[in-house]
């Protein structure tokens, strides 16, 4: 056992919870007992402190220095009270939400006792609500911070803290965005300054428990997003994945005319535990089959789901030509879908900003170029997408939706699901549908397959090594073409901040990313197919022969990786 009996028992005396002091107290006894497990079990949850960063905090709930607990989470909430009041001086204000997750109201009462004592106002939302909602407060009441609890779509056993700025502690485009650097550097420190939990002064009362009104203000700006009498009879399948998004999507969609709504009744009230799922991610294979099958038996028209935090949306639509007759659109499918009806919208004002990841898509620059509008490529995360300057939508491949910048600063799977809604219920009102659009901005702007390979590993140093020989020797072909342009986003570029990624672009257009993820132990690789639609081509053979370029493709990348 690498830390020792005296660092857990100095942890357990500054902890302010009963049940994670008690359960440190067990696990070392056991551990000094003889139990290697729980001497393993100690030396991970001292390993470090949970990291600070640009998504706040997310880990494992439990006790110690390395998991998500409430001595953590006080301590978080005294550094950030601390560089609040450093910024905009005493009186500092903070909007706090959480969901519904194994320990989220506890850590959003700690954090609004901590503020409150530090000299601060606390807001906490009346309940467990969606993160969006956190997201529209912060702009909508004008607090300098906000704070939400929730793992989104992370396993049962998680739980995280994500921070945004805004009033007097943000500027311009910034302003209700996730905390970046420096700021996020900047709140580290003071964590890491404060003392340890028990000391930290916590407000008995004193912090305010928002009524309806925050919550009634934002689903009357989801139900604004749609025109008035374009959804007459659409039905549709709703998942919220056990998360706290069924009760507010569903009243957005109604407020927007969207009355014939079938939830899930497995997963539509909130349960930490997740039981349907395997993995809470709409992404996930499987974790559509129930909305499916309940959209079959109704005969619905389009499958809606959010994540567990709602924060994220994805959708499945019949289509015949699929195994089972509902397909389940990928992340880039939806962002050019929803980006060309913003497109359209803002073409008419003759000014606005496309923005999307820089492992999503290439298809968005073309449709924002299509409609004499700007496109802007950024780091991925809404932290970054977020922020940009005359933003009027932006997206991420990772089923990630901004439709409404001047509201919702960040991904908001609710009125994602409003404006795809809207997108079908216009298709259908013309005699269209999902597939055929997709068809037709492949014809306009060209075929863009995307496709993803993770390789997870136990190991972090498998990661960097296979990082290390990409960037030693980097492949000369890729599905058959030759690369053409090798580059290292880690020494930056004049378009965005250095980050770990490599990127390939090859002769035939395609185009490799490879990075480590920001948030699991994964090697992601991002591989994008494009291919040129000409006149009078068949657009399905057309992605027939770009599948086969992409098994070409994910055979070669798996064989550069070597993981």
């Amino acid at each position: 056992m690498n830390v020792t009996p005296e660092q857990v028992r100095a942890w357990v005396e500054a902890d302010p919870d009963p049940a994670t002091r008690r359960e440190l107290t067990d696990l070392l006894e056991r551990a000094t007992g003889g139990s290697d497990e729980a001497a393993a079990d100690l030396d991970d949850r001292f390993s470090g402190p949970l990291e600070f960063g640009t998504a706040g905090l997310r880990g494992e709930i439990g006790a110690g220095p390395h998991r998500m607990n409430r001595a953590v989470v006080i301590r978080a909430a005294a550094g950030l009270s601390a560089y609040l009041a450093e910024q905009v001086g005493a009186g500092f204000r903070v909007v706090v939400g959480y969901d519904a997750r194994h320990g989220s109201a506890e850590f959003a009462v700690d954090t609004a006792a901590v503020v409150t004592a530090a000299g601060g106002t606390a807001l906490l939302l009346p309940g467990p609500l969606p993160t969006p909602v956190l997201a529209f407060a912060v702009r909508h009441l004008g607090t300098d911070a906000g704070v939400m609890v929730t793992a989104s779509h992370n396993p049962p056993r998680d739980n995280g803290y994500k921070v945004y700025l805004g009033g007097r502690a943000a500027t311009g485009a910034g302003q209700g965005v996730q905390i970046v650097p420096p700021a996020d550097g900047e709140i580290a420190a003071r964590i890491a300054a404060a003392p340890p939990a028990l000391d930290v002064p916590r407000a008995e009362s004193g912090w305010e428990v928002l009524g309806p009104q925050v919550h009634e203000a934002y689903l009357a700006r989801a139900a604004s997003l749609v025109p008035a009498g374009h959804t007459r009879g659409l039905r549709i399948v709703l998942t919220s994945m056990h998360g706290v998004g069924s009760r507010t999507t569903l009243e957005a969609l109604a407020r927007a005319g969207f009355t014939d709504v079938h939830p899930v009744p497995e997963q539509a009230e909130p349960d930490p535990d997740f039981p349907t799922v395997a993995f809470p991610n709409p992404e996930e294979p499987g974790a559509l089959d129930l909305a499916v099958a309940l959209a079959r038996r109704v005969e619905a028209d389009v499958v809606l789901a959010t994540d567990p935090d709602a924060d994220r949306c994805t959708m499945a639509v019949p289509d015949d030509s699929v195994a089972g007759g509902w397909r389940q659109l990928t992340g880039d499918e939806i962002g050019s879908l929803l980006g060309e009806q913003s497109a359209a919208v803002a073409a008419l004002g003759g000014h606005g900003v496309l923005a999307s990841s820089v492992v999503s898509s290439r298809q968005l620059a073309r449709i924002a170029a299509a409609h004499g509008l700007e496109h802007r490529t950024t780091l991925t995360g809404f932290k970054w997408i977020a922020r940009t300057e005359g933003l009027v939508f932006g997206y991420e491949e990772a089923i990630g939706f901004c439709v409404d910048p001047a509201a919702v600063r960040d991904k908001d799977g609710i009125t994602a699901a409003v404006r795809l809604a809207y997108l079908v219920a216009q298709l259908r009102d013309h005699g269209g549908d999902v597939p055929g659009a997709l068809d037709d901005l492949a014809r306009r702007h060209g075929l863009h397959l995307s496709d993803q390979l993770s390789f997870r590993v136990a190991d972090l140093g498998l990661i960097a090594g296979a990082m290390a020989r990409l960037r030693a020797a980097a492949p000369a072909t890729l599905a058959g073409s030759p690369v053409t342009t090798t580059t290292d986003l880690a020494q930056g570029s004049p378009e965005l901040p250095a980050t770990d990624a490599l990127v390939y672009l090859t002769a035939a257009g395609d185009r490799v990313i490879v990075r480590p993820s920001g948030t699991e132990p994964k090697l992601k690789c991002y591989l994008e197919v494009v291919s040129e639609v000409r006149a009078g081509t068949d657009v399905a053979r057309a992605r027939r022969d770009a599948r086969e370029r992409m098994a070409l493709l994910r055979a070669d990348v798996a064989a550069a990786v070597g993981l």
